[in-house]
């Protein structure tokens, strides 16, 4: 009895161990799973988490941009991050007349190159495409970009990474 439950409790641990690996292989976000060999459009339009992010994106003519070989580092924020910003906000951003200024918003959570959370945590700031300085702190086991703060880190895409962030980046001058 005592080999059986050896065994038993050694396959537990096996399969505790694999599901464990197989999770940091493919994280969930929004509900879907993400893959390392998708890119960041690919992932994100599979999240029911950035549903807004997405229509942004689109609106603003950077989904082939982001589809590109980067690589790139997104700080991705979810749709209660767009959903805290004033009434009316996302609505005016998405008018093609308006696409300068949210290219300009987006571009602000894009950073040229592939930077993990642990590097990120070493940082006290970033450039991001938009020209703006994102400033970085770690703190209490977070890290926050600007007010915003990572919510789901490392996940990997065939053209960078993505960060789950829980506040919309607006540039400095907004």
């Amino acid at each position: 009895m005592r080999n059986l439950t050896s065994t038993l409790f050694a396959g537990v641990v096996a399969l505790t161990a694999f599901a464990g690996a197989a999770y940091a292989e493919n994280p969930m976000v929004g509900g879907a799973a993400m893959y390392a060999d998708k890119n960041i459009v690919e992932n994100a339009v599979n999240s029911k988490d950035h549903t807004t992010l997405v229509a942004a994106v689109t609106a603003a003519g950077l989904v082939e941009t982001l589809q590109g070989a980067g690589p790139f580092t997104v700080f991705a924020p979810v749709n209660s991050a767009f959903d805290a910003l004033p009434a009316g906000t996302v609505e005016t951003l998405l008018k093609p007349e308006n696409k300068d200024k949210l290219t300009r918003i987006l571009t602000s959570h894009v950073v040229a190159g592939k930077v993990m959370a642990a590097e990120a945590a070493k940082l006290t700031s970033a450039k991001a495409v938009s020209g703006e300085t994102l400033t970085i702190a770690a703190r209490g086991g977070s890290v926050m970009i600007d007010k915003a703060k990572v919510v789901t880190a490392d996940v990997a895409a065939s053209n960078g990474v993505i960060h789950v962030i829980d506040t919309v980046i607006l540039p400095k001058d907004s």
